[in-house]
């Protein structure tokens, strides 16, 4: 039980903060639906239930996966993260369709709704609280891509550094942008139903909503897909090929590999050098590139081999060879 708590310690803090907050919106939310019926505030009851209930399995899931490997799973458990998100996108599926559901029944069929303060209120406070929770997660994915932004940083610049985030805090920060979108829809739905008598208006924001936690799910699953299965990280594995090929011993890299757990990168590496060196000399080169690659970002262990140079160069990747110029290196960034 202790090591358990230990692990929770170090789960996905935005994941945390986010389902704490989640689970109060959709307590107020439903609440609110009970008093007045408005079927937007249903939409957005059964979102913020279900973001809550992921939020909570991710933050587990990203606890675990920092478990320690054992002799019966030796590589860890890294990809746990990888398949939490997976069930998670379940529950989010299965309140996006019933979400979608109750909206097309409402547009054909709008019923009387009250208490339209209450559900402004209500949907206004939500729509604030999910934006700070939002706020919260694009800080952490700028700081994981190692970025300083100014204030709307968070809000902007996080969509166009989404993949240098880790899973967990990737889910929490598309959640909560469909979170913050479909509260303002909802609340510019009670507002055209109340002024205008577009009841049907409700029906729509509540479809819009269903779609866009749809859109999350696909999007989702298949990233996390490709975690659990074992995914080559492409941009690192051109960075530490890079790196290597700089270093004055190595003569040519027969093999470079970087996979993806969870939120851990594993990395092998073949290379060639000279074979007139002495085993002192190579074992020097080899602590000198082990600290060189474990040092980058997400490394969690490196594997190096060598082989003597044969005089054929063969290291190429995605039109990098061993000496990529400044402009190749920059489409790497």
């Amino acid at each position: 039980m202790k090591e358990f708590w230990n692990l929770l310690k170090q789960g996905n803090k935005p994941s945390l903060l986010a389902a704490v907050v989640n689970t109060f919106i959709a307590l107020m939310k439903g609440a609110g639906f009970l008093f007045t019926g408005n079927v937007a505030l249903f939409a957005e009851t059964m979102h913020s239930f279900g973001d809550a209930a992921n939020q909570y399995f991710v933050f587990v899931g990203s606890a675990l996966s920092k478990k320690a490997p054992t002799p019966r799973f030796p590589n860890g458990f890294g990809r746990i993260v990888n398949l939490v998100c997976l069930f998670a996108v379940v529950i989010v599926g299965i309140m996006a369709y019933e979400t979608i559901k109750e909206g097309w029944h409402h547009i054909f069929h709008p019923g009387e709704a009250t208490g339209f303060w209450i559900s402004f209120t209500i949907l206004l406070i939500a729509t604030v609280l999910e934006f700070f929770v939002l706020y919260k997660a694009g800080k952490e994915i700028l700081h994981d891509a190692g970025i300083k932004g100014g204030p709307l940083a968070p809000v902007t610049t996080s969509f166009a550094k989404l993949k240098y985030a880790r899973p967990a805090t990737k889910l929490v920060f598309m959640e909560d942008t469909v979170a913050t979108a479909g509260g303002l829809l909802a609340l510019i739905a009670v507002v055209l139903a109340k002024v205008f008598g577009l009841g049907w208006t409700e029906g729509v924001a509540s479809v819009l909503i269903g779609a866009m936690m749809f859109y999350v799910v696909g999007i989702v699953f298949l990233e996390n897909a490709r975690g659990a299965i074992g995914e080559t990280d492409e941009e690192m594995l051109n960075h530490i090929a890079f790196l290597l090929a700089e270093d004055k011993d190595i003569r040519d890299l027969q093999k470079v590999e970087v996979i993806k757990e969870g939120e851990s990168l594993h990395v092998e590496v073949v290379a060639e050098i000279d074979k007139t060196l002495s085993f002192e000399q190579v074992d020097d080169i080899r602590d000198r590139l082990l600290d060189l690659i474990a040092s980058q970002r997400n490394v969690a262990d490196v594997t190096i081999s060598f082989d003597e140079d044969d005089g054929i160069k063969t290291w190429k990747r995605e039109g990098l060879g061993i000496n990529p110029t400044a402009e190749d290196m920059k489409k790497l960034h």
